[in-house]
Order: structure tokens, then C-alpha cells, then sequence
């Protein structure tokens, strides 16, 4: 036998022996069987009552093989939207890692801080506003755990305080929190927590086509999301006060039975959004900063808020002793 007839022969028993590999290609619809399990779970997510989804719609990128040992993995319902609109796009929630040392560092509330007089005294503020937030509200009243901070002028500690709420109330065992940045004109909120900027509610009632899971922030704090303000918008006032945003407003509000909404809110004296946006609102939570903000301010605030009910103040940066600050909740 020559050269060239051995090379051919060995080349037919070469491709003989391979030839039963060929059904390997029966193991694709496995692998799409995994990856389209999250759209599969959507049902649950309308009927609110489940607190799991595939773990797939969480972290994708698990393999296929180990999805189903963690399909009934629970996710808080502050984060189930979020992972809805994964299900339905393909791309995974947003999440972002807040820095818990450096927000314990500037003064913000965080769980691993220990029980200082910051954390205590938004233990005492927050209070009376998760009563109120799930006490049964008659006709026409709106929801009561959506809840509104502001103040009347920037830098009394507005945003300071709907941080601090916020994850004061993430810190209960029974409620979530989804903490809005509506102060669309300055927004601080993710400045605030060493966060870059992001798309968030502005996107969301200036585009149709915008998915209100695709905007939401997870976060390492498992019951605390984040709604960014989003995109600058000279029309700010109007889309605050439109059909969309009411239709926003009572669908956060009534998703999920034990969350909180905090909307850290424009100042009431300086733009016309603030008055716009606490007509939405349950409950309204005045900033007031302790020997800087004048009579005057504060009664021209209320009287813009005269007819709303549920109007509360935190008097802000009290010193009682040398070197500390407190503040003081007061129902108006």
C-alpha cells in the first residue's frame, strides 16, 4: 500500500471514530431551557404574593446547570421589579455597591455603625411615619408611604435626612425601601453616597419606551433601592404633575404591601416642582435648619403646604451640648 493510500485510510477511521459526537448538538435546548426561565417566572411577579424568582434573572450568568439549585433563592420585594425587567430584556439588574464605611464616616445612618445618637434619633423620626404609612387611608387620600423631604431653602440637610430615613427604615425587619431622588433640578442623592450619575424618573416620565426596572439601583443593602433623578428636563414641573407620574406615584406605592418610598424633594421656596410633587405624597417631612432658617421661611413653606395633610418637621442640627448635633421630629 502506498503513502498516500495509509494517509487515507487512516483519515476514514479517523472520521469514523469521531462521528458519534455528532449529537451533541441535542444539548442546546437545555441551555435555553435555563436561560429562559426568568421570563417563565413574570406571573409570580404580577401576582406580588411571591418573594422568589429564578436566580437567573438575579446573576444570568450562573450556570445552566446550577440554576435550578437556586431557583426558589429569595429576593426582597424592593428588588423583584428590577429583576422583572431582566427577565424581559436580557440584561441583568443594575446594581451598585454603597461604600457603608464612608457613609458611616460623613454621618450617615448605616447598620454596622452601632447604636449612636444618630441612629437612635432616626429610630425615634421614623417612627411615626411607618404608623402612618400603612394606617388604612380613606376616599381620595393618597398612599400613605410615600413620603416626601424637603425644606425650605438648599443646605438645611434635606438630603442628609432622606438618606438617613431611608436606611433607618431599611433596617426593619418587615418593610423595603426605595429611596427617589426628585430633586431633578440639584440632584445630590447618589453625589451624596459617592455614586456616579445615572438615568432615573426624569428618563422614565420623558420616555415611553423606558422600563422602570431598567432605572432602579440594587444595592448592597438588600432592602434599600435607589431611583436616581435622571436626566435634566426644563419641562421638570410639568412632567412631575402629569398623568404619567401619578400613574408612577400609585403604582411604587401599591406594588408591594411593605414598601416606603422616601422622595428627597426640591426646596418649597426656590422651584415650583416641590409643590408639585407634594401633591402625590402621603406624608410631607419639612427639613428645618436650627438657627438658620428664619420664621418666615418656615411659615411661607407651610402655608404652600396648607391643605395637605400629615405635614411633620425635623428640626435640624440642634446643639444641646458642646460639639453635637441632634435633631427634633414635630408634627405641624
Amino acid at each position: 500500500m502506498s503513502i498516500i493510500e495509509r494517509a487515507a485510510s487512516r483519515l476514514e477511521q479517523k472520521q469514523s471514530a469521531a462521528a458519534p459526537a455528532a449529537p451533541v448538538e441535542q444539548a442546546a435546548p437545555a441551555v435555553e431551557l435555563a436561560t429562559a426561565e426568568p421570563a417563565a417566572s413574570e406571573p409570580l411577579q404580577a401576582a406580588v404574593a411571591a418573594d422568589t424568582v429564578a436566580a437567573a434573572a438575579v446573576a444570568p450568568n450562573v450556570a445552566p446547570d446550577a440554576a435550578p439549585d437556586t431557583a426558589s433563592t429569595p429576593v426582597p420585594p424592593a428588588e423583584v421589579g428590577a429583576s422583572a425587567a431582566s427577565a424581559r430584556t436580557g440584561r441583568p439588574p443594575k446594581r451598585v455597591e454603597l461604600d457603608l464605611k464612608r457613609m458611616q464616616d460623613i454621618g450617615l445612618v448605616t447598620a454596622a455603625g452601632g447604636r449612636t445618637m444618630l441612629v437612635e434619633d432616626f429610630r425615634i423620626i421614623k417612627r411615626p411615619l411607618i404608623k402612618r404609612a400603612f394606617t388604612p387611608r380613606g376616599p381620595g387620600e393618597n398612599p400613605g408611604n410615600l413620603i416626601m423631604v424637603t425644606s425650605s431653602l438648599p443646605g438645611e440637610g434635606k438630603t442628609f435626612c432622606s438618606i438617613n430615613l431611608a436606611m433607618s427604615i431599611a433596617m426593619e425587619l418587615d418593610h423595603t425601601v426605595l429611596l427617589v431622588d426628585a430633586d431633578v433640578a440639584r440632584p445630590s442623592v447618589l453625589r451624596t453616597l459617592g455614586l456616579p450619575a445615572q438615568r432615573g424618573l426624569m428618563d422614565l416620565l420623558l420616555e415611553d419606551k423606558v422600563d422602570m426596572g431598567d432605572l432602579l439601583l440594587r444595592t448592597n443593602v438588600d432592602t434599600l433601592t435607589i431611583l436616581p433623578a435622571g436626566s435634566n428636563s426644563p419641562r421638570a414641573t410639568e412632567l412631575l404633575a402629569s398623568q404619567t407620574m401619578t400613574n408612577f406615584v400609585h403604582e411604587i406605592a401599591n406594588r408591594y404591601p411593605d414598601r416606603i418610598v422616601i422622595f428627597d424633594s426640591p426646596p418649597l421656596l426656590l422651584t415650583s416642582e416641590a409643590h408639585v410633587l407634594a401633591g402625590h405624597m402621603g406624608q410631607i417631612v419639612v427639613v428645618v435648619e436650627a438657627e438658620r432658617t428664619t420664621q418666615h421661611a418656615v411659615k411661607e413653606s407651610l402655608r404652600q403646604l396648607e391643605g395637605l395633610p400629615n405635614v411633620n418637621l425635623i428640626y435640624n442640627k440642634t446643639r444641646e451640648f458642646p460639639g453635637t448635633e441632634t435633631y427634633d421630629y414635630h408634627y405641624g
